[in-house]
């Protein structure tokens, strides 16, 4: 190499140096003056539910924070396929967030032979909020107090009893199949629009069955409008420490857990996108809240990293694959 190669090269190092050094700078320049007008948070599940109220709790919560008002939409539809098209398409400016469960991320990609959004490639993962276990509740007429009762009442009836869900590939679909399949049951799947259509549909008496997290129908439990079977996850819930898991039940494969996450436009400028979970985390980990508007309501925090939450939904969505086919659950 001559000595005017040498020079070039280093001029150009020299050069891109700059320019990183200076885009570094910008963009936590950006991540400072963030934000400097009103921010979306789009929720693309029907309203009503539990995940909702915390949407709103938190959107409550960081306002101040961040000096601007904090706009809650609901976009539901398909699944959360139209909310969550809409963030994908959105500006990478941090200005219209998503917020959703696992059904967006890691159930849907393997309902749709085709989305309208890459999972992995269109979204900056922010944080995963909290996760949560459904219980599978019966309307209190139904002659089933548990579930071993419920399975003899399904296996003496068959095709008699049905039950409600949110749609196909839902976590309630996907738990009850998953217990249609282990116990050899045959229910009818009804689905209805959103999961506070179908707690109502069985609290009115229109359906026996559905599933529901503990934020949505613990008030209904305990006003004996709702009984609850059994509840999904590992360990019972310190709301409803008599009510056993399915793990306990012999079923340890019926699947109906659920968490909630935030997430940003892919290109979403990371000192932008830090500024977001380190202000979530810090709503989140206070103990007033935490102990209100978390733990009491059944869900568990979560607090994931960006990176380590994009890692934990790639592993999720291998891990559902299984889940999906099992249940025989498609969408159009």
């Amino acid at each position: 190499m001559n000595a005017l190669s040498r020079i070039s090269r280093r001029a150009a190092l020299h050069a891109a140096a700059v320019l990183a050094c200076s885009c570094l700078l910008s963009g936590s320049a950006f991540a400072q003056a963030w934000p400097t007008k009103p921010v979306r948070a789009i929720f693309p599940s029907p309203g009503g539910g539990g995940l909702e109220v915390l949407i709103r709790v938190l959107a409550n919560q960081l306002s101040p924070m961040w000096g601007q008002p904090i706009v809650v939409e609901s976009r539901p539809g398909a699944n959360t396929l139209i909310g969550t098209e809409f963030v994908a398409k959105s500006a990478p400016d941090g200005y219209t967030l998503l917020i959703t469960s696992d059904q967006t991320f890691t159930i849907n990609p393997h309902l749709y032979a085709k989305l309208p959004y890459d999972p992995v490639k269109d979204f900056q993962p922010i944080t995963r909020l909290v996760s949560l276990s459904q219980l599978m509740v019966v309307n209190p007429s139904l002659p089933a107090n548990n579930l071993q009762e419920l399975i003899a009442l399904a296996k003496a009836k068959p095709g008699a009893l049905s039950y409600a869900s949110y749609g196909a590939g839902s976590h309630g679909h996907l738990g009850s199949e998953m217990l249609k399949s282990k116990a050899g049951l045959d229910i009818v799947h009804v689905p209805y629009k959103g999961l506070a259509q179908a707690q109502m549909a069985v609290i009115a008496g229109e359906i026996p069955i559905t599933w529901s997290g503990i934020a949505s129908s613990l008030g209904s439990v305990r006003a004996g409008k709702l009984r609850a079977i059994a509840i999904s996850g590992a360990r019972r819930a310190a709301q409803l420490p008599d009510l056993p898991t399915f793990a306990e039940l012999g079923f340890p494969d019926v699947d109906a857990n659920a968490w909630f996450g935030v997430f940003a436009p892919a290109g979403t400028p990371r000192p932008i996108v830090d500024k977001i979970h380190a202000d979530l985390v810090k709503v989140m980990a206070d103990s007033g809240f935490r102990d209100k508007e978390v733990l009491a309501k059944g869900y568990d925090y979560s607090g994931f990293g960006p990176d380590e939450f994009a890692a934990f939904i790639r592993a999720e969505i291998a891990r559902r694959r299984e889940v999906v086919r099992i249940s025989g659950a498609k969408a159009e």
